[in-house]
């Protein structure tokens, strides 16, 4: 066998054959298993002397028959090799006749041959085919993360196409609206405009990010693997030549009459070098092939546009936030990117200096680490690559707009109190509570504001400052998300959350601050009233006691049945109801629908026996005791009930209904004897259906605590619904 004039370099010529090469480096592995079982079975036959031996000789000639084309130029050649042999092959087949040659064999060769060569080559085919397995995982993974880079340029393309779609929409709804409207309208476009750019941006910038990397892993990630690959194989095929060595030496060393055919294979062998294998694989794998065009901008079919970046002032503030980011990060992972690279050219004068003999480490175990070392180096230089290109694509576009540029120094936060956006002046609260805030002025944003937010950041500022500053970022956000009306007529904005403007609520029976209205302009439910705003505007000092006891009001009937009696507002001071009272009288009738509770008819008195405990009352009529809804009895005082007291007895029900009442929502926990109460800190308007309007100090049952989001689940008038978790504690 001649020696390699050039060695061959698989990623260099076989460019995107990542899948013949990895079958042609199994069917290797997989003859490892051929070889140790050889000698395993050769263990056994050895006893039996040269009539075995020449029997085994004609089996593995057959099987290398059979395995020569696969192992010498692999499953699919582009050229067949005709009756040309692989060097391995070649070697194998000195071997097989210098086993002819030799027609006695020693008992003790046969023990040696499992414990020397079978056991040694099955653990290295072991090893060798994990490398390999993971050499194929790594080319999924790059496969897989092309296929995402192309799917996340189509997604990016898609958003295009919709954001354009979108504009040409408010378009057409600018154009047929007028007065007011018509204003809204243009303003709506004219913003879907500018969202447009930053979309298109966006997507110019994904184009360039996508054919970057597809130019990587065409001429950088797959053909290193293939690399890797070759030198796995060769790296084989040396632990193989060293097996086959050892073989030929235990040989040597018991037959002495077989000296000259054993010296014969140990010359043979070490001319099967590698690169041989390598080469004839390659001559007969070599094909054409043509690399995928680039990626290029594709305009909507909705907005006709061209390929230039969108460079006016609106889409600088995004540009400039996309490039400080990049810039940023660019440095960092540039010296990453050449640690990482040192380290995996350190270890590959490493296995060299083992190949050469120098180093006793083990090589397997080497390769192991390179390849980590080499995943590593990958994953950081593709984050290096995209922060360059974004770099790079938003540079030639705009230049350094960074220059100069003062960029707010956020941080992720999870705003559980409402906060309101200083860009778009939207609510920052709720599903969408993820945002930031910069630590040095305090300007908060969405997340999808981040990169609007421009980069003028007037530095660290005192509480006072941020105070002042929030103040007026979200005057201006107000102006712009509201336009004033061309005809005189102004637009009520909705109210925002705040210490000042927050009210209590009559949302439930349970509110003990309600004021009624006595103007005889017929009933309205409790939900419907608003009382009137605190004096206190401020956050209310939530450490100082609470001096006003507010009793229970018990929840009224549905609204068909109330009659509305002049002077029947509820009072906030003083006891009112007889809460501690032992006698009280049905409002409706009630069927007890499980164990423990108590079926009483409408208008049936009962003496309470325990109080309130979770929306329910332990009562006793005649000689019966249990429970019934708190909401179904009127608790009877001993003294005459105050006029001022609202009241939910027959006396103040329409004495013309004769039909039978429903009673209201009954409390989820049944003579529930050891629940949690929470008690609200500050006022709260409910903002949805979902939710409980609070007065300070109130009470509520609590039926589940915060799990994270900021809100709690509290029951009030038999009705679960959530309050802010924050504004509510232990009661």
């Amino acid at each position: 066998m001649a020696e390699v004039d050039i060695a061959p370099n698989f990623g260099v010529e076989l460019k995107d054959g990542f899948k013949p090469v990895n079958s042609w480096v199994l069917s290797g592995i997989t003859w490892l298993d051929d070889i140790q079982q050889f000698y395993r079975e050769r263990s056994a036959i050895e006893k039996e002397y040269s009539a075995k031996l020449n029997g085994l000789a004609k089996k593995y000639y057959e099987k290398k028959a059979k395995k020569s084309s696969s192992l010498s130029v692999g499953d699919t050649p582009a050229m067949t090799p005709g009756s040309l042999e692989s060097a391995s092959l070649t070697t194998w087949t000195t071997q097989l006749t210098t086993l002819e040659s030799r027609a006695a064999e020693h008992d003790r060769y046969g023990n040696e041959c499992i414990t020397h060569l079978a056991d040694p080559l099955k653990a290295l085919a072991t090893r060798y085919e994990e490398l390999r397995k993971r050499h194929a995982e790594y080319a999924d993974k790059l496969e897989k993360e092309r296929d995402s880079s192309y799917g996340d340029l189509r997604k990016m393309k898609g958003k295009y196409d919709a954001s354009c779609q979108e504009v040409e929409n408010k378009r057409k709804k600018s154009e047929s609206a007028f007065d007011y409207s018509k204003s809204k309208a243009q303003n709506a476009y004219q913003q879907q405009v500018l969202d447009m750019h930053n979309v298109k941006n966006s997507y110019l910038i994904a184009i360039n990010v996508t054919n970057k990397q597809k130019e990587r892993y065409y001429h950088e990630y797959v053909p290193d693997l293939l690399d890797s690959l070759q030198d796995l194989s060769e790296s084989r095929t040396i632990k193989l030549n060293g097996i086959w060595s050892l073989a030929a030496q235990l040989e040597n060393g018991m037959l002495t009459r077989s000296t000259e055919f054993v010296n014969h294979l140990s010359q043979e062998i070490p001319r099967n070098q590698p690169q041989l294998d390598s080469m004839m694989f390659v001559r007969h794998n070599v094909g054409p092939w043509q690399e995928p065009a680039n990626k290029v901008f594709e305009p909507s079919p909705v907005w006709h546009d061209d390929d230039l970046m969108v460079v006016d002032e609106t889409a600088k503030v995004f540009l400039r936030n996309v490039l400080g980011k990049s810039k940023a990060q660019l440095g960092d992972l540039r010296r990453e990117v050449d640690k990482k690279r040192r380290e995996v050219e350190g270890a590959k004068r490493i296995k060299e200096q083992i190949r050469e003999g120098k180093d006793k480490r083990d090589e397997v175990e080497l390769v192991r680490a390179i390849f980590g070392l080499q995943e590593e180096l990958h994953q950081v230089d593709h984050k290096r690559l995209t922060a360059e290109v974004e770099t790079s694509t938003i540079t030639e576009a705009v230049g350094d707009v960074t220059l100069g540029a003062k960029s707010h120094n956020f941080k992720s936060q999870t705003f559980k109190i409402p906060t309101n956006c200083d860009l778009c002046g939207e609510r920052i609260w709720g599903l969408s509570a993820k945002g930031f805030d910069c630590r040095d002025c305090g300007y908060t944003c969405h997340s999808k504001c981040e990169m609007k937010v421009p980069a003028t950041c007037p530095g660290e500022q005192t509480k006072e400052e941020k105070k002042t500053l929030k103040a007026e970022r979200q005057a201006a956000a107000n102006s712009l998300k509201s336009p004033t009306s061309t005809s005189g007529d102004s637009i009520a904005e909705l109210p925002t959350m705040s210490r000042s403007n927050t009210m209590n609520s009559l949302s439930s029976g349970y509110a003990a601050s309600a004021h009624r209205s006595v103007s005889g302009s017929g009933p309205r439910s409790p939900a419907e009233e608003t009382p009137p705003e605190r004096a206190n505007s401020v956050k209310p000092n939530i450490s100082a006691p609470n001096t006003l006891r507010k009793n229970r009001v018990v929840a009224p009937p549905p609204s068909a049945y109330i009659s509305e009696l002049p002077g029947s507002a509820v009072t906030t001071n003083g006891s009112s109801g007889g809460s501690n009272e032992q006698k009280g009288k049905m409002l409706y009738s009630y069927d007890a629908n499980g164990d423990g509770e108590l079926t009483v008819s409408e208008g049936k008195e009962v003496a309470i026996l325990e109080p309130d405990d979770g929306g329910w009352l332990k009562v006793k009529s005649g000689f019966k005791e249990g429970l019934v809804p708190t909401a179904y009895v009127e608790i009877l005082a001993s003294a005459p009930r105050p006029s001022s007291i609202y009241s939910n007895s027959g006396s103040s029900m329409n004495s013309s209904v004769t039909t039978k009442k429903q009673g209201p929502a009954v409390a989820p926990k049944r003579g529930a004897k050891k629940l949690k109460y929470v008690e609200a800190l500050y006022e709260y308007t409910a903002q949805s259906d979902a939710e409980h309007s609070m007065a300070e100090g109130e009470r509520f049952v609590l039926i589940k605590e915060d799990p994270g989001d900021g809100w709690a689940e509290v029951e009030k008038g038999g009705v679960t619904k959530s309050v802010p978790a924050n504004y509510v504690q232990a009661a």
